[in-house]
């Protein structure tokens, strides 16, 4: 190939070999602090190779090797402004003939179905063995060959579905996706993209480090005018992460306020058409344009690429996606009703007097949530009522099982020296190690890789189920030891750190699903944990809340962005904390956000002193009338869950998803469908009315004042409630009279609230406890 001089303009400066400068950003590190893994990427000690062209291809077997050229980067001087050329580097590795100067390396094309193709790109000869215990995918990929189509030309390989295609260019070597209308979609970047003078970013390429010798990959995707990029997890930031950078690190960032994620997913998609699940636990760093606006750059610490493509409308690359990493059981129906808690209940008269008090107020109410002060010791996790502050924790549970309660219990799953469990965790090597064979923390942190962890574990939380509890509260995962953790499977950080909550979660879903069975003899419902961090396969251990959202305008803007972007990343039931967490609710923003909670589809409060009537009667009522309208609307919101559970998609939905042919959908990110019928727009501020744009070409209908709005953007009041609420023209709501739990609602009484301007039917939509199959009901 010709020899191309180009210079590459970076703005950050290239690091040292060292770890923890390159992988952060050469400031000093803190403990659980996000990697950005592009920092390894601009290195001057490294070696980089960009992909040549293509040496061989099998069809059969999807199988084929690629050159790469070896290459690295320089500095340079240009009228005083500094930056780098990429160079072609003469291999100086000695012995000389042992080492390739441009290696031939494989890769892999795997079919799954007409709409999802597997790429895996390998750096190394040696191709990495799949993990006997692969928790991020639900099973192994199935075999897809005959949905495509293989031609070969003499400048391409052309897999072809009904779907799209992938076109696999031989020199340069670099692939295209297309839809089945033949529109380009994407393609790889390559190092003849740039012209002969200057560059603004890298081509698809592997580096290896000087430090170690040790590789990392960074697939480059061309990012076209006008797209849009959502997923990633659950993102407090704009939904749209074009022009975004962003770590896909699980951390804890205290609150939905900042780009940082309790739950980051290595999945992405595009309102051109295409997902791509980046299948790795390694942590990666997204620049969807925001380094380059013509590029995507996937920054991989992995040393593979492993990629899902996925062809499709949203809604059908999230039923794609879910197909690999699961979809969860329906959850119990108890469970979509109202959650009681604060920081914390600390004794069995506290308890017993809440539930008393939502009895008397008339509060519809079905858990009720024992924080971190259960225990005898305030967040010492023990797995034991305090016996001094629990006379009969048994005795307590039973009965507000019979009063229509659920008991939830917090606990979390690191241990201070302090703690009576933590020298037998040490001892019996159940916690996560270090380099030689100590503690990399202070505290132990359980080490769930290990068969015998789970089995101790696991025990502890059946002794609780069996008494009477119903849910555990899965708090924190986010800070397994990276840089210095070693694991029971032998893997470091590396790849564990991300996985941790896909294990924290699986351990303590899988007890509670297994006691669950045995008392009901399984009944086509799943249980349910409280979880605050996932990876990809937490999808099938629900479910999950959004954090401590700041008792501010701002954490309820970042609540309803994080909760939109969690479930377009693959996730059906999600909610977070009332109010927000740590403070105490001001009661105007309180108001505003207890009509949203509730149409969430899990719904608590929780924080410090959320208790209705610890505000006033007044509240006590505006609390009462957003509660009763869950209940309500509780058939409505079954049935909408069980086909979540079908198909992948959440509960809380933004606009695109329904409506991906109407331009305006992707554009908002402050309201949303709850389920395929209805529109909430919260009110984000204190105001009495808002702006709320209604997409489709059908008319919306108000659910509290029955006002039909058309299509496109309309200033709307907020009714009784202070919300908007909206049915589409043409939908039957199912609803029953209020009860004060689920399981005293009187399925027998439930009728049809029909909305109907211009349609000549309404459609509903009905699926109760016991049923089979959803029904689909005309009106």
């Amino acid at each position: 190939m010709k020899k191309t001089l180009i210079s590459i303009t970076l703005a950050t400066a290239a690091l040292s070999a060292s770890a923890q400068q390159t992988l952060n950003q050469g400031s000093n590190y803190l403990l659980s602090q996000t990697v950005d893994v592009s920092q390894q990427f601009l290195d001057l000690s490294n070696t980089y190779f960009s992909p040549d062209h293509l040496v061989s291809f099998d069809a059969k077997t999807g199988t084929g090797v690629v050159e790469w050229q070896r290459l690295q980067m320089h500095p340079r001087q240009a009228f005083n402004a500094n930056g780098y050329w990429i160079l072609p580097l003469e291999n100086l590795d000695f012995p000389g003939p042992a080492y390739d100067q441009s290696p031939q390396l494989r890769f892999q094309i795997d079919p799954v179905n007409a709409r999802t193709l597997r790429i895996r790109v390998f750096t190394s000869p040696i191709v990495p063995a799949d993990p006997d215990d692969d928790v991020m995918l639900v099973e192994k990929p199935a075999d897809g060959r005959h949905f495509w189509r293989v031609k070969e030309t003499s400048d391409k390989i052309v897999y072809t579905s009904e779907e799209g295609s992938l076109e696999i260019m031989q020199s340069p070597w670099r692939l295209v996706l297309k839809d089945k209308q033949g529109r380009e979609l994407t393609r790889t970047r390559v190092l003849s993209d740039n012209d002969s003078t200057q560059v603004k970013t890298q081509p698809f390429m592997f580096v290896k480090r000087g430090s170690d010798n040790s590789r990392s990959i960074e697939p480059v995707f061309s990012l076209a005018p006008g797209e849009k990029i959502f997923g990633c997890g659950e993102s407090a930031t704009s939904l749209n992460k074009a022009g975004q950078k962003l770590n896909l690190f699980v951390t804890d960032p205290q609150g939905p306020e900042t780009p940082d994620m309790y739950k980051p997913q290595p999945f992405y998609f595009s309102n051109r058409g295409y997902g791509v699940f980046m299948h790795t636990s390694a942590p990666v760093t997204v620049d969807f344009g925001q380094s380059y606006i013509g590029s995507t750059r996937l920054f991989m610490l992995d040393e593979q690429a492993d990629l899902f493509l996925f062809l499709g409308e949203p809604k059908e690359i999230l039923t794609e996606f879910t197909n690999l990493v699961g979809r969860p059981d329906l959850p119990p129906l108890w469970s979509f009703g109202t959650w009681m808690s604060r920081i914390s209940y600390f004794t069995e008269a506290e308890g017993r007097g809440v539930a008393k008090k939502l009895r008397d107020l008339k509060l519809p109410s079905d858990v009720i949530h024992f924080d971190t002060g259960w225990f005898e010791v305030d967040w010492q996790c023990d797995y034991k009522f305090s016996p001094q502050n629990f006379e009969d924790p048994e005795k307590m549970l039973g009965d507000l099982k019979a009063d229509g309660f659920h008991t939830c219990l917090w606990q979390l799953p690191y241990f201070t020296p302090k703690n009576r469990y933590f020298k037998e965790l040490c001892d019996e090597g159940m916690a996560v190690k270090n380099h030689a064979g100590g503690l990399p923390y202070e505290d132990a942190v359980l080490d769930f890789t290990n068969p015998k962890t789970v089995k101790w574990y696991q025990e502890k939380l059946q002794g609780l189920l069996e008494m009477g509890v119903t849910v555990i509260k899965a708090d924190f995962g986010e800070a397994a030891p990276y840089l210095n953790g070693v694991y029971s499977n032998g893997r470091t950080g590396l790849y564990e750190h991300n996985l941790y909550p896909v294990r924290y979660n699986r351990a303590a879903y899988e007890v509670i699903q297994r006691v669950h069975n045995a008392d009901r003899g399984g009944d086509g419902e799943g249980g349910v944990i409280w979880g605050r961090s996932a990876w990809a396969g937490s999808q099938r251990f629900p479910l999950h809340w959004g954090g401590d959202a700041a008792t501010t305008n701002a954490g309820l803007l970042g609540t309803v962005r994080e909760g939109l972007s969690f479930g377009l990343s693959g996730f059906c039931f999600w909610s977070h904390d009332i109010g927000g967490f740590v403070t105490k609710s001001p009661e105007e923003l309180y108001r505003r956000w207890l009509p949203y909670g509730m149409l969430t589809s899990h719904t608590r409060v929780h924080g410090v002193e959320t208790e209705p009537w610890l505000y006033n009667d007044d509240f006590v009522k505006a609390f009462r009338r957003s509660a009763e309208l869950k209940y309500r609307l509780m058939p409505y919101v079954y049935a909408q869950a069980k086909e979540c559970t079908q198909k992948g998609w959440p509960m809380q939905r933004a606009l695109l998803l329904e409506y991906p042919e109407d331009p305006g959908a992707w554009l908002i990110e402050d309201e949303y469908l709850f389920g395929s019928q209805m529109l909430i727009a919260p009110l984000m501020e204190d105001v009495k009315e808002r702006d709320v744009y209604l997409p489709g070409k059908d008319k919306w209908i108000d659910y509290q004042t029955r006002k039909v709005y058309m299509p496109g953007w309309n200033r709307i009041a907020a009714g009784q409630l202070p919300i908007v609420i909206l049915v589409k023209d043409g939908s039957a709501i199912p609803e029953v009279p209020v009860a004060q739990s689920t399981d005293r609602i009187a399925w027998d009484k439930l009728k049809w609230n029909v909305f109907k301007a211009d349609k000549k039917q309404a459609v509903g939509y009905l699926f109760r406890p016991g049923d089979m199959e959803i029904t689909i009901v005309n009106k």
